[in-house]
């Protein structure tokens, strides 16, 4: 089996039409009928069903699409641990990134990372949760943060930090007659929140918060990053529901951070490791984690203002 089996592979499981696939590939459609009739020889498993009509994975296809993306994730990963090497580095951390993660205490832990192990590379990979508890399994990640707090087994989730959950409001709105939002008003208009496809533990902490008052709410538009939100709300087109640094560091114009009344609720960010003893270097990370997060909760690390 070749790599070019596995490239040819995926390139008619996503497309499912050969003409296609070999137009992607730059190739004859001939070739890559030949590869993939040679894979399947080897595999002993037919990987597709062809008809005059259409092109359909097999049961057995669709399993070899779930293990092949890994293959091609492993290899980007020794090419860069080599990379790594050869700059000077003596080591790695790989971070994986997902589900609408605050970026509150992020950039402190990462400088810190930097002053005080600087032979150590520090790589981060901006996946969907699914593809990080994949990685995290098959040791393609030291460690990454999500805001889903239930991983499954095999995987180690300890809260990482809080950032404020906070309503993002347009410039000139009648909510900003209130110093601190009560939800019940924040309910009576439109409201911009994270689609639960790309970011479902943040989606998921939200809809938890929201279903307290048990009174459905008027959803404008699901988004997939924090910046269509906030363009959402500078438009005037609805509000937004998101922790303090990703409104803090939104650079749209005529949005205003307003806190919701009573006790302020939290978003939690999580650490996910796979649940063995971590490296030198990741328990290492760990520690300056825990210690940025009690340093920040004493007033130690200054905050970006939000409110106005």
């Amino acid at each position: 089996m070749e790599l070019r089996h596995l490239r040819y592979f995926l390139a008619v499981a996503e497309e499912l039409h050969f003409a296609r696939a070999a137009e992607r590939l730059h190739i004859d459609q001939s070739p890559l009928s030949r590869a993939i009739k040679e894979l399947e020889e080897e595999l002993g498993a037919s990987l597709f069903v062809r008809t005059t009509r259409s092109t359909q994975l097999t049961r057995a296809g669709r399993l070899f699409q779930e293990h092949v993306p890994r293959v091609f994730a492993a290899m980007e990963q020794a090419r860069d641990s080599v990379r790594s090497a050869a700059s000077g580095f003596h080591g790695q951390l790989r971070i994986a990134l997902s589900d609408g993660i605050t970026p509150s205490r992020l950039p402190a832990l990462l400088a810190q990372c930097r002053e005080e192990d600087p032979e150590v590379e520090v790589r981060l990979f901006e996946v969907p949760l699914i593809q990080q508890i994949k990685g995290l399994h098959d040791e393609l990640y030291d460690a990454g943060f999500s805001m889903a707090e239930d991983a499954g087994d095999g995987i180690v989730v300890t809260p990482a930090w809080d950032d404020e959950l906070m309503v993002a409001v347009p410039a000139r709105h009648p909510l900003l007659a209130f110093k601190k939002v009560p939800l019940e008003e924040v309910l009576r208009y439109p409201l911009t929140l994270g689609d639960p496809a790309v970011c479902e533990g943040h989606a998921r902490q939200i809809d938890r918060f929201i279903r307290k008052l048990q009174q459905e709410p008027l959803i404008a538009q699901r988004v997939a990053t924090f910046d269509v939100m906030m363009a959402l709300v500078s438009a005037g087109l609805a509000l937004g529901l998101a922790g303090e640094a990703h409104i803090a560091s939104s650079r749209e114009q005529g949005v205003v951070a307003r806190r919701l009344a009573g006790k302020p609720p939290m978003l939690t960010t999580y650490l996910l490791r796979r649940d063995a003893k971590p490296s030198e270097e990741l328990a290492r990370f760990i520690e300056r984690l825990a210690f940025i997060d009690s340093a920040d909760n004493l007033g130690v690390i200054e905050k970006s203002p939000t409110t106005r």
